[in-house]
């Protein structure tokens, strides 16, 4: 008979600086900050009341974990040099946007996304409050009423040098600047070359940004994908048709059947970025090819039962 205890796994808290730290990191002092601030007829006021109640938030949140259970903090501009475990229990403390920058680092974790300011964050991603975190964090979370698993799907670009980004919203294929975007695109046997303003490719949890956006605005009868479906949406943005190019592949669906295929024709400028992270993007310049298919990884949201 094995008596060893058993090893509660560890809890990463993800957290990001506040409005009022990066102001502070980008002009070296608090008073710095302040006088800038005040040059430009703006108060510091509004970053400080931010500050306290998204740090009361977080110390609510830390109170909430066991004191048995190892837990270890995590800023998000450390995560590319972070080595996840396979059993971590993953709380992220901060607004949605920054689930969407956790979930590509991520294998299976069961993730936890706590809102420490409802006056300024929407919690969408983030539904936990504070409060919730100690029953969150003190047992295993199988079998527990209260909650339910989330297996969000996310969208996978692969390009043909081996490259790949992972998305939980959308994925942008495009130029850098407010050139046109031109490129062959390849939806099931249908080819067309394109100039646009780019393409974007949607999952279920990005449905309700830019993609939905689209829809309403060319008045689409198109299906969006849930958040857990393993299908994605793509559109291009102002397709040109000219006596070279051409506009009537302009909206599609991915599955496991129907792959997205593009080939830049650009010969400079030429990108793929993920959840809005242009500084996490991948050159996409002529000869480059890229595939967008759903992702074999998933995020594994925990969110309320009901």
């Amino acid at each position: 008979m094995n008596d060893r205890p058993h090893r509660l796994a560890r809890v990463v808290v993800i957290t990001r600086p506040t409005p009022l730290e990066q102001l502070i990191a980008r002009y070296g002092t608090y008073a710095q900050a302040k006088f800038i601030l005040a040059s430009t007829g703006e108060s510091i006021d509004w970053y400080e009341a931010t500050h306290e109640r998204l740090e009361l938030g977080l110390g609510r949140s830390l109170q909430g974990i066991p004191q048995d259970r190892p837990y270890t903090r995590v800023e998000r501009h450390d995560l590319d040099r972070f080595l996840f475990s396979a059993d971590d229990l993953v709380m992220i403390v901060g607004q949605d946007g920054l689930v969407a920058n956790v979930a590509k680092y991520l294998d299976g974790q069961y993730t936890i996304g706590v809102n420490p300011d409802p006056e300024r964050y929407d919690g969408v991603l983030c539904r936990h409050a504070p409060e919730h975190v100690a029953a969150l964090t003190a047992n295993a979370l199988e079998g527990d009423p209260r909650w339910r698993i989330e297996a969000r799907t996310l969208a996978e670009a692969r390009c043909d040098d081996g490259q790949r980004l992972l998305a939980l919203n959308e994925i942008f294929i495009g130029h850098i600047s407010h050139q046109s975007a031109r490129y062959r695109l390849r939806a099931g046997a249908v080819e067309e070359r394109h100039s646009s303003s780019g393409v974007i490719v949607s999952t279920g949890s990005g449905a309700s940004g830019w993609a939905r956006s689209i829809v309403q605005q060319r008045g689409l009868d198109l299906d969006l994908p849930e958040v857990d479906e393993a299908r994605l949406t793509w559109f291009v943005r102002e397709p040109w048709p000219s006596v070279a190019t051409a506009a009537s592949l302009d909206v599609g669906i991915v599955d496991a059947n129907t792959p997205l295929d593009i080939a830049s024709e650009m010969s400079e400028g030429g990108v793929i970025f993920a959840d809005g992270i242009e500084s996490d993007r991948i050159d996409f310049v002529s000869g480059r090819r890229v595939q967008l298919h759903v992702a074999e990884r998933r995020l594994n949201l925990v969110v309320p039962a009901s």
